[in-house]
């Protein structure tokens, strides 16, 4: 069970709501079959798309912007962007690699308004893992930290490359950039950090900057909500 937000009618006009709905066959739909229901308006669908890359575009953008709210409003203003044009997507591209795209572009766009914003890093673990994983966390925490002191043209293609497990084609089209640029970014990238901290890095990357559970959820409701306020013509889907 995935709890969806959809747009509805009310006395008041349209408002969002939250319900629960059986879709895993949303979560079985490729991304040209969900674009199109999101054409159609089908909230649904754009939940299921929003989820399936909500931690590929916040650690996008946690990579240029060093600070973690920060990096959340990127992708939030990379959804709204996504949304408003969707009528412009070719399907000749991959879906993900435009909306990482667009993440890109909101989070350069929006360092550059806010060039002094402050790092935050915000633990959130498990008391079980506070327990059990000190170690852990300080190891992510280290990695983390090293990922963060490179130059940003190293930074976003090591995190797309080693944390995000992407091929270097993908790469390449997320930052519109050619596969050699992708390549040498990712050896200087890793010749930058110290040899055990790249050791490390290479053997246990998918912790590394992660999208937690409430943040994806906020993400969601939030981009709903202000799509609810910007197009109010926004009917449920049945």
């Amino acid at each position: 069970m995935l709890e969806q937000t959809r747009l509805s009618h009310s006395p008041d006009g349209l408002q969002a709501k939250r319900a629960v709905d059986s879709v895993a066959n949303f979560s079985d739909l490729p991304d040209l079959l969900l674009v199109e229901r999101t054409r159609g308006r089908d909230t649904r669908a754009f939940e299921t798309l929003m989820r399936r890359y909500n931690r590929r575009l916040y650690r996008i953008a946690r990579s240029i912007l060093s600070n973690d709210d920060a990096a959340e409003e990127a992708v939030r203003a990379a959804y709204f962007r996504a949304f408003a044009n969707l009528d412009r997507y070719e399907p000749a591209g991959k879906f993900g690699a435009w909306l990482a795209r667009l993440a890109f572009n909101e989070a350069l766009a929006l360092r550059r308004h806010s060039p002094a914003t402050p790092l935050t890093v915000v633990q959130q673990s498990s008391p079980a893992a506070a327990a059990d994983g000190t170690e852990a966390v300080a190891t992510r925490q280290q990695l983390e930290d090293a990922i963060d002191a490179l130059p940003e043209v190293f930074r976003t293609v090591l995190v797309l490359r080693i944390v995000e497990d992407l091929s270097g084609v993908e790469v390449a089209v997320c930052l519109a950039l050619n596969e050699t640029t992708v390549r040498t970014r990712l050896y200087r990238a890793q010749q930058r950090l110290k040899v055990d901290v790249a050791r490390r890095l290479r053997a246990e990357p998918f912790n590394i900057f992660e999208l937690t559970p409430e943040r994806c959820d906020r993400i969601v409701a939030q981009v709903f909500a202000k799509l609810h306020t910007a197009t109010p013509v926004v009917s449920e889907s049945r």
